[in-house]
């Protein structure tokens, strides 16, 4: 099947290349020239584990080629998925650029199209998509719209394409639906299921999905809060839990906090919805304000362990991304630690495998080559992103090079009795 994709950002540019993996061609489009050019050229926008080699391999075979003209990809395909960003504004998701993607490709069609909403929307925007592509077209042609949401997890994202969960595709018309099911069917074959739903329940299930995560997270955060109180091990507490099948353990790990492209905004966004229809947001607006105050829980911990003085203290900080397997800073913990820790007049000196890089745009901190540079005469050392890298390094090595031997472990990746045997001033979240 012949398919372009709008948008060559985190969404667009592994959607285009799994469909050409499954033998679609695929065209991907974007108006960032210097993108398009990097991308023929081989060089990645963004760090996905597995993304380059998958693109270099269907690009080299001639199933995906990217550009940053729109006319010829509309022209020539069957199905285009629009995966452009919908960025927070003021907590409500900016639809801009979905909106000019649907009078773009309005303006280029002149023979039936499928025109598919990947991007996350708020419920009853590809209503107003399919308006936009109405006004806008230059001959009567005929065209459906259909919602497809993404559940990427970066770090995970091929894998959670090729093999789903779910696949959810919101229709409303029979036409639509075989064309998609056509499009799914090689993973359908694998036993991944495709839930057809009604268009505007497949736009909230999104936003739904998203926000039950994220109150896990909150819920076991502030459950971190009173182990610590009365003594319990808050590994132990959602181990026991997380075995009950009606929970399940995912995403209940106490932490730093959730962070991300997807999580804080989708949540705001959520709220928003609900707002603008009179309904009230007590839980959302509750999940997201113990995220928050976990980012600054992290910090009252260092002075915990150092003092409240962080005048001419040197902190080292291990991970900057919001997880690991990504570069993505997006609502990042380390921000808000950093910033804070700066604001207290401690020196931050920080290491992350991948994400430096984009970290350097956004934090003025020195960066280390490698963890052990990044702890020399550190009088604290913060574990922020739970990199594997961590897990295993020479302890007595970071111990020697450390001018006061405090830890504070905030994804909880050591185990308390090791690291105090080590000789380590040792802190964690719930336990």
């Amino acid at each position: 099947m012949k398919i372009a994709v709008i948008g060559c950002g985190y969404v667009g540019l592994v959607t285009g290349t799994c469909l050409a993996n499954l033998g679609n061609d695929v065209v991907c489009v974007d108006i960032d020239r210097v993108k398009v050019e990097k991308l023929n050229n081989g060089v990645m926008p963004i760090y996905e584990p597995g993304l380059r080699d998958l693109v270099e391999l269907n690009f080299s075979q001639g199933r995906l080629k990217f550009t940053d003209d729109l006319h010829e990809p509309v022209r020539q395909s069957d199905v285009i998925f629009i995966a452009v960003g919908t960025p927070s504004d003021n907590g409500r998701a900016d639809l801009s650029y979905v909106f000019s993607a649907a009078r773009d490709i309005a303006s280029c069609m002149d023979s039936y199209k499928v025109i598919v909403v990947k991007s996350t929307v708020p419920p009853g925007t590809c209503s107003r998509v399919k308006d936009e592509v109405l006004k806008n077209l230059r001959s009567k042609v005929a065209f459906d719209v259909v919602s497809n949401p993404e559940f990427l997890r970066e770090g995970e994202a091929i894998y959670d394409f090729m093999v789903p969960d779910r696949i959810v595709v919101g229709v409303d018309g029979d036409a639509a639906r075989k064309i998609m099911l056509n499009i799914y069917k090689p993973i359908e074959r694998t036993g991944r299921p495709i839930l057809f739903t009604d268009i505007v329940s497949s736009e909230l299930i999104k936003y739904a999905s998203n926000a039950m995560l994220a109150c896990r997270i909150s819920f076991v955060n502030e459950l971190s809060h009173l182990c610590e109180a009365v003594g319990a091990d808050i590994k132990l507490v959602s181990k026991g839990v997380g075995l009950d099948s009606r929970i399940g353990s995912r995403f209940i790990q106490a932490g730093a906090g959730y962070g991300g492209s997807c999580f804080p905004k989708d949540v705001r966004a959520l709220i928003s919805i609900m707002k603008d229809r009179g309904l009230g947001t007590r839980l959302l607006e509750a999940v997201e304000g113990i995220n928050e105050s976990q980012k600054l829980f992290v910090v009252s911990k260092v002075r915990k362990l150092i003092g409240s003085d962080l005048s001419g203290k040197t902190v080292a900080v291990w991970g900057l991304a919001f997880k690991p397997k990504t570069d993505d800073m997006r609502e990042a913990p380390s921000l808000v630690l950093i910033s804070e820790l700066q604001k207290l007049g401690a020196c931050v000196v920080a290491f992350d495998p991948v994400a430096m890089g984009n970290a350097a745009r956004l934090l003025n901190v020195g960066f280390a080559s490698n963890p052990y540079d990044a702890v020399k005469g550190a009088d604290c050392l913060v574990i922020i992103t739970e990199w594997d890298e961590f897990r295993e390094l020479d302890k007595a090595r970071v111990k020697s090079l450390m001018r006061l031997p405090n830890i504070l472990d905030a994804r909880n990746i050591y185990e308390p009795g090791e690291m105090k045997a080590f000789g380590f001033k040792y802190e964690s979240i719930g336990r």
